[in-house]
């Protein structure tokens, strides 16, 4: 952003967020975990007050200089905390989807998390971050699920290794949770009641102590029955934080964070004949004494130090425990005689955790007399998981689709440790922008990751192999200020995803390299009408190589030549027509393709070469519109819609495209009180949300729902 034009943009002011070494080890936290901006709570208003114009505002996830949107040469969207208010998403994943071109392919076996973006999927090529940490090792995020305690999310589209190491070629997802602020202390009570026997309760509390201390407390509790068999989910979830302000240049936030779910046990509905009957929607096939369970837990000490104007120092320590409990019947397949065989009993048992450190140091200058500011930093971190099965999930049986006797859980082999994969991580990154004129500026981004991966063998109590990765992860752009208030820019970056979830990567996989990504990036950006609107569109053009794929010569082998490729084009816009009208749309249109990739059929190589990758929908939206009718009331109205998508290589088995839409009415007989009455998916619609990893099992979207929510501030 040139400097002539920053005093007609509004941008909010930078809060003051520096990092210390602490001193029991010289720790770093990373500018783009930190400089996102924490307001103080907003006021309950639903009256369709517009929300702020995000380009503006600061952001840590797009880059490590805490710039803004506007000033990033990259797609970058912000999903504020008026949004999350007023669209009233019951879980963060359908918060995180409203976002341009992300859509979702959740299932138990991912933790109920993976996402799709820029034709690219799952946790291995779409990270997920924590308030800007991230958890390593591809195995799914069990954590964050419930946008009670979030504040806003930022979306990184396209490859982020620069900023976050591998597995982020689709893009990053930052969810921020709120913060301790100096402001009155606030409380706030949220109870919610719906259909499916829906309860939800959310209580909050933050402000200040005194002149130097501040804390945030969030707790939540949810519990629904998805109106199918075996359907209940319930979840509980506490953070607390605590800071402390040693002076306008030092502060020190501890944070604890714990979280207990109890998802949904359900597999998905299996194909008849390589179609969906959905009138088995409402049957799930698990066993009676089936089993899901996640517990998560976060520990974080964080420093912010300002020595001087021009300098920020930011650290931070942390400990990530996350443990998950599995005990289900995983396969269902149609058989002769209209019956459902079950196999795949499973028994699993996740033991993770990691612990890291992450600092940096951004520093605000001059470079051959031009204006400069450069990060330098480092993260090192250590994640380990114990892998406990009953492998090699043996056991069927028959069930009646329509009339299920679920059963009881059948354990053949044993319930035993069998691995402990660990890996120990250190990343060395810098970035740097320069401002060749007032409106013209280029940034610059370096990283490099060195990984080591240990996997024991629990049964024979022996090291079955150790192996090395390593990545230097790098980018390059620009943007111009064509006026004060529009940009173009450009980008090029290189990238890399494992072949797979590191921390169960398997002997068979070790040899295999990380695979590489580039992607080429051109964008607008711009705000309008004296900032009541804003529109940003993107063209870009990714290719992955290395994929791992079989030898067309000897299909039993398997090799790393394969590629895939998208290309798309992405826009935005906000706008506030009127002081009663507000109106926010995203649409995504995308090509993507395996370019060089065989699988093995009936023991032949066959070429997929062409087809769409698995999961990735080409044409994705979403629109929004609020309308204050009345000074206390807003109706508004959702509409989303996801193309259709593949569940396996060979494009045979196709999930249809769908549209879903949310109405919401919402009343603020008080400024301290609000109510909402909520409905998704108002109209029913029967569609298919992502297949399992058998292909022909799919998971159906949920069906109707209605909530009415109480909220109040005091």
């Amino acid at each position: 952003m040139s400097s002539s034009s920053a005093g007609t943009r509004r941008v909010p002011k930078r809060r003051a967020a520096v990092w210390t070494a602490l001193a029991f080890t010289p720790v770093l936290v990373p500018a783009h975990a930190q400089n996102a901006p924490v307001a103080t709570l907003p006021s309950i208003s639903v009256s369709g007050d517009a929300p702020p114009l995000t380009l503006l505002e600061p952001t840590g996830t797009g880059t490590l200089l805490g710039l803004t949107p506007f000033e990033t040469p990259a797609s970058i969207e912000i999903i504020s905390n008026e949004q999350l208010r007023e669209r009233g998403a019951a879980t963060v994943t359908d918060a995180i989807t409203q976002a341009a071109g992300i859509s979702a392919m959740r299932h138990p076996g991912n933790g109920g998390s993976s996402l799709s973006s820029r034709g690219f999927t799952d946790s291995n090529s779409v990270a997920q971050l924590y308030d800007g940490v991230r958890q390593y090792g591809g195995v799914g995020q069990t954590f964050i699920y419930d946008p009670w305690a979030v504040d806003r999310i930022e979306v990184l589209r396209g490859p982020a290794s620069v900023l976050y190491g591998e597995g982020a070629i689709g893009g990053v997802v930052n969810v921020i949770p709120k913060k301790p602020t100096r402001g009155p202390i606030e409380n706030e009570i949220q109870a919610t009641v719906g259909t499916h026997d829906t309860q939800r309760l959310g209580l909050g509390s933050g402000g200040a102590l005194d002149d130097k201390w501040s804390y945030r407390l969030d707790v939540s509790g949810n519990h629904s029955d998805t109106g199918i068999s075996l359907g209940d989910s319930r979840d509980a979830a506490v953070t607390a934080a605590l800071r402390l302000d040693v002076s306008p240049e030092l502060n020190f936030t501890l944070t604890q964070a714990y979280a207990w779910q109890e998802p949904t046990r359900y597999f998905g509905t299996p194909l008849m004949d390589g179609t969906m009957d959905y009138s088995l929607r409402k049957q799930n096939y698990n066993v009676a004494d089936s089993k899901i369970i996640y517990r998560d837990s976060r520990t974080e000490l964080k420093a912010e130090w300002s020595p001087n104007p021009a300098t920020q120092v930011r650290s931070r320590v942390y400990y990530i425990g996350s443990d998950r409990d599995y005990r289900d019947a995983e396969n269902y397949a149609w058989v002769p005689g209209g019956m459902i065989e079950r196999s795949a009993y499973t028994d699993i048992r996740h033991d993770q955790e990691q612990a890291g450190t992450i600092t940096d140091a951004t520093f605000d200058g001059h470079l051959l007399g031009l204006a400069n500011k450069v990060a330098v930093g480092f993260e090192l971190n250590r994640a380990s998981l114990k892998h406990t099965n009953n492998s090699p999930y043996s056991g069927t049986s028959l069930v009646d689709p329509y009339d299920v006797d679920h059963g009881r859980f059948i354990n053949v082999a044993g319930t035993t440790p069998r691995y402990r994969n660990t890996a120990t991580q250190y990343a060395l990154f810098a970035e740097d922008r320069l401002m060749l004129t007032s409106a013209w500026s280029v940034l610059g981004g370096l990283r490099y990751d060195h990984i080591d991966l240990k996997r024991r063998d629990l049964v024979a109590d022996q090291t079955a192999f150790r192996t090395t990765f390593t990545n230097v992860g790098w980018r390059v752009g620009t943007v111009y200020d064509v006026l004060p208030t529009l940009s173009v820019y450009g980008q090029y970056a290189q990238a890399a995803d494992p072949i797979g979830s590191l921390l169960l990567l398997s002997p068979t996989n070790k040899d295999f390299e990380l695979s590489e990504g580039k992607q080429v990036e051109v964008g607008v950006k711009q705000t309008f009408w004296n900032g009541k609107g804003q529109w940003t569109l993107a063209a870009y053009h990714i290719r992955k190589n290395n994929l791992v794929t079989r030898d067309p010569n000897d299909p039993a082998l398997r090799i790393q030549v394969g590629e895939q490729s998208s290309r798309g084009l992405e826009a935005t816009l906000g706008v506030e027509l009127s002081p009663a009208w507000r109106l926010d749309l995203n649409a995504v249109a995308l090509r993507a393709r395996y370019d060089d990739f065989n699988e093995s059929v009936n023991g032949v190589s066959v070429s997929r070469n062409g087809n769409v990758p698995t999961d990735v929908p080409e044409r994705v939206a979403n629109a929004w519109i609020s309308w204050k009718f009345a000074p206390q009331w807003t109706a508004s109205a959702g509409l989303r819609y996801v193309g259709k998508r593949y569940a396996d290589a060979a494009n045979r088995l196709e999930m249809a495209g769908y549209t879903t839409t949310n109405l919401a009415l919402q009343w603020e007989p008080r400024r301290d009180l609000s109510l909402a009455l909520r409905a998704f998916n108002v109209f029913d619609r029967q569609y298919a949300e992502t297949a399992y990893y058998n292909q022909t099992q799919w998971l159906l979207g949920e069906g109707r729902r209605v909530e009415l929510s109480a909220n109040y501030r005091f």
